[in-house]
C-alpha cells in the first residue's frame, strides 16, 4: 500500500534531515522559487541563542528561519531534536525526532508541565536520523508552551516500558519572537 505524504510534511521531513544532518536550512515548501529575502545587516546566514533554543536563518535562495532544540548524550549521540518554523498567526509547525526503538504505534503524548496530557499525537515515518512526529501547534497551542517550563514528551518502548523525554522551554518565548519579527520583515 502507498502512504499519501503530503508536500508540507515531505518538506518538513526534508527540513528536519537537513538541519540533524549538520546541512543548511532546508528550503520552505511554500516559499517562491527565486525569490530572495535578506537577513538583518545584509547576512546570508544567521544563529543565534535563547537560552535553551536556538534559532537559525539562510537567506538563499530564500530566507527560511527555524528554532530548534536538540538533546544529545555525553558520548554525542543525538536522543532528541525539535525544530518549529512559523505557521502565521502565532502558530508553529515542524518535527519532533525521537531515537529508534520505540512503539511507534503508541504515538507521542505531550504534557506542557502539570496539566493534563494531551492526545497522543502519531509518528509520521522514520528516516535515519530518527522517528519523526509531525507537529502543527496552533497559536493556543504556542502561547500554552511559551507559559510553560517544561514539555515531557511521553512514549513507549518496544519492550511497553514508558519513558519520558523532557524539552526545555526556557527561551522559546523569545526565539519565537524572534522567529516572527524575522518573518515579517522577510514579508514586506
Amino acid at each position: 500500500m502507498l502512504m499519501k505524504t503530503s508536500r508540507k510534511h515531505c518538506a518538513a521531513m526534508a527540513a528536519v534531515f537537513t538541519i540533524l544532518t549538520g546541512g543548511a536550512v532546508a528550503q520552505e515548501a511554500n516559499s517562491t522559487p527565486g525569490e530572495i529575502s535578506s537577513l538583518p545587516g545584509g547576512a546570508s546566514s544567521l544563529q543565534e541563542t535563547y537560552q535553551d533554543w536556538s534559532l537559525a536563518c539562510q537567506s538563499a535562495p530564500q530566507k527560511v528561519c527555524v528554532i530548534s532544540q536538540q538533546q544529545v548524550q555525553p558520548n554525542g549521540q543525538r536522543v532528541l531534536a525539535i525544530e518549529l518554523r512559523s505557521g502565521g498567526e502565532g502558530s508553529l509547525s515542524g518535527n519532533l525526532v525521537l531515537p529508534f526503538g520505540l512503539m511507534l504505534d503508541a504515538g507521542a503524548v505531550f504534557q506542557i508541565d502539570e496539566a493534563a496530557q494531551q492526545e497522543a499525537r502519531p509518528f509520521l515515518t522514520c528516516l535515519p536520523v530518527g522517528c519523526v512526529v509531525p507537529l502543527d501547534l496552533d497559536a493556543d497551542a504556542v502561547a500554552a508552551l511559551r507559559a510553560g517550563g517544561k514539555l515531557q514528551v511521553r512514549v513507549q518502548t518496544a519492550d511497553a516500558a514508558e519513558v519520558v523525554f523532557p524539552i526545555s522551554l526556557i527561551g522559546l518565548g523569545d526565539a519565537a519572537d524572534r522567529l516572527e519579527a524575522l518573518q515579517d520583515a522577510g514579508s514586506n
